[in-house]
């Protein structure tokens, strides 16, 4: 099967079964991502989600959360992963915010790496949710998903090589809700340790699949 049939036969199946496919995380405005997903980081959605209705009371805008020490946040962060840098990230990434930024979240890929606890996976959901542009976010899921189901080749071992393929690949319009897809599908259905073929929708285009349940073709067949 050639890549460019994969591509729209998986894209079509999206489509038509998870015509709506956003973020797991809870919030309000720009300012929320933005901590939400910091929060994010090697943690799941679910349990930044039980932490920042607390932190969000607290620290309702930037402003607030530049005016204290990283150690207040770290009281109502400390049950996720990496609490201590987390709370240094987010006090630095509010003060710059309100330095900077006049308070607002910047739209702009450079603007957004220059904030503390900002990466190139945060700043792509950033600008695919809220500011809606063509960008694709490769975290864990994504990177498994996309190379398990032959989106891109196993070769591409790190996950700038895998944004860069599907963004080739993948219709500008559709990148956006493509990212969710792809989260979506490796949170719930292609696991890490055991994916659930027998529950997927994807076999028919998927490699792993053929690979590993399919019945191997032997030379005398080919004859």
């Amino acid at each position: 099967m050639l890549k460019k049939e994969r591509y729209q036969h998986i894209i079509s199946w999206f489509l038509k079964n998870m015509p709506i496919a956003e973020t797991e995380l809870s919030y309000r405005n720009p300012y929320e991502l933005l901590v939400a997903v910091i929060l994010s980081a090697q943690c799941t959605d679910k349990r930044v989600n039980m932490i920042t209705p607390a932190l969000f009371e607290r620290f309702p805008t930037p402003e607030v959360l530049a005016e204290v020490e990283p150690d207040v946040v770290f009281d109502y962060i400390h049950s996720i992963s990496y609490p201590n840098n987390k709370a240094k990230h987010l006090v630095g990434m509010a003060n710059m915010l309100v330095r900077d930024f006049n308070s607002q979240v910047p739209s702009d890929m450079d603007d957004l790496l220059r904030l503390p606890g900002v990466g190139r996976k945060t700043a792509n959901v950033i600008q695919a949710v809220i500011f809606d542009k063509a960008t694709m976010a490769v975290d864990t899921h994504v990177f498994r998903v996309a190379r398990r189901i032959g989106l891109v080749p196993m070769t591409a071992t790190t996950p700038l090589a895998v944004e860069k393929g599907l963004v080739k690949n993948i219709p500008g319009e559709l990148i956006p809700i493509a990212h969710h897809w792809l989260i979506l599908h490796g949170r719930y259905v292609c696991l890490a340790r055991k994916p659930k073929c027998n529950k997927c929708g994807l076999t028919e285009w998927c490699k792993y699949y053929s690979k590993e349940y399919l019945p191997k073709t032997s030379k005398d067949d080919k004859q």
